[in-house]
């Protein structure tokens, strides 16, 4: 492989800002998401570009007047940079009902950015025959509310789309398999830019990339490296930072349920007779958000991931104020432990720069895992 087989990837995240204003003077229409319950096969289906709002690091100047200080940093910064005029290539933004704040800030925007199309989508809690048949009505409405905008949708166009995002997910599952297995190539820094990248192109193009890749992977070594395997859970992850921290202090990242990682990729596909009834099966049964699940339900799959993977403790990031992740931690903490796996929670704020604190409290929790071993 290429010196940094990863290169592309990173910098599709650093150009995107300008490879995305082009994209949209060329007359494609760009629609803005901020969570992966989004179902942007229909958006893509309609000849939309999906594209996953990111916030970064750094200072609220402006999102201060509109918010208030207790709304996550993702949330927050990522109005930041819409009212600095990042986002100006979005015609709008669909958003999939999750967390309070997420469906908060769509409203937000749109008072701010009135000329652009604005959607918010339900979700069912729960799998019902009767919660399908609800969800089945809101993607259809969603894909009407598109045709308004210039899209043209069709169950053919959607059965293309749901198979572009199967191949998808599917090789990026299988990229989880080859970090596991301590392949060079796909560390956890790594597999973030892969997957971050998907976020922010055409999923055609991505595909393309992404295959690319996969062909020039090397073989994976006999074990997997040295260090502590732990599973990293939490909410959303931009910096990769906090992940070399937990790999320098003396843990091995083995699996995650990280909102941009194996939580919105699983499963790849779903089922169902129409593309409709497969697209509503997918959502309905994808890994779930603390959001959208309830704690017990979550620590089940938790555990199975955990035993899967190999994954002897579980290794908690939360944005601050995220408050679905930091409600669901004193359940899931006491499931883990006693199920015989350990838990420490980390809580980032907007800068992400908590190196020296977090390496410290690691360095100690992974110290006291060898002693137990």
């Amino acid at each position: 492989m290429k010196n940094n087989p990863i290169q592309p990837f990173e910098k599709t995240i650093e150009d995107s800002r300008q490879r995305l204003m082009a994209l949209s003077a060329s007359g494609r229409k760009t629609i803005g998401y901020f969570c992966t319950y989004t179902p942007i096969e229909i958006l893509h289906a309609c000849g939309l570009v999906p594209i996953r709002i990111r916030a970064g690091a750094g200072r609220m100047d402006k999102a201060g007047a509109h918010l208030p200080d207790f709304i996550c940093p993702y949330m927050k910064l990522s109005l930041e940079k819409a009212l600095d005029g990042h986002y100006d290539f979005l015609s709008g933004i669909v958003q999939g009902y999750s967390c309070d704040a997420a469906c908060g800030l769509v409203n937000v925007w749109k008072d701010i950015f009135t000329d652009r199309f604005f959607h918010a989508m339900p979700l069912p809690y729960n799998d019902t025959r009767a919660s399908r048949t609800y969800y089945r009505s809101a993607l259809f409405e969603l894909a009407s509310r598109l045709e308004d905008l210039g899209g043209h949708f069709s169950e053919t166009a959607l059965t293309e789309s749901l198979n572009l995002y199967s191949c998808i997910r599917s090789l990026q599952l299988e990229l989880y398999d080859h970090r596991n297995k301590g392949n060079s190539a796909v560390t956890s820094r790594n597999l973030m830019a892969i997957v971050d990248a998907g976020f922010l192109l055409p999923p055609g193009e991505y595909l393309s990339m992404l295959a690319d890749f996969m062909d020039r992977l090397p073989p994976d070594p006999p074990a997997a490296e040295n260090g502590f395997p732990v599973m990293v859970s939490g909410s959303l992850v931009e910096d990769p930072k906090i992940l070399d921290t937990i790999e320098a202090s003396g843990g091995r990242i083995a699996a995650d349920d990280l909102c941009n990682g194996f939580r919105q990729i699983f499963p790849a596909d779903g089922r169902g007779k129409t593309p409709v009834d497969r697209l509503v099966d997918r959502y309905i049964n994808r890994f779930p958000c603390p959001a959208r699940a309830r704690a017990t339900d979550r620590s089940d799959r938790l555990l199975a991931l955990a035993k899967d993977s190999g994954a002897k403790a579980v290794v908690f990031i939360v944005q601050k104020f995220c408050t679905p992740h930091l409600a669901d931690y004193p359940t899931l903490s006491e499931v883990l432990k006693r199920n015989g796996l350990a838990s420490i929670l980390i809580e980032m704020d907007e800068t992400w720069q908590m190196e020296s604190q977090v390496k410290t409290r690691l360095e100690s929790f992974f110290e006291m895992m060898g002693s137990a071993g």
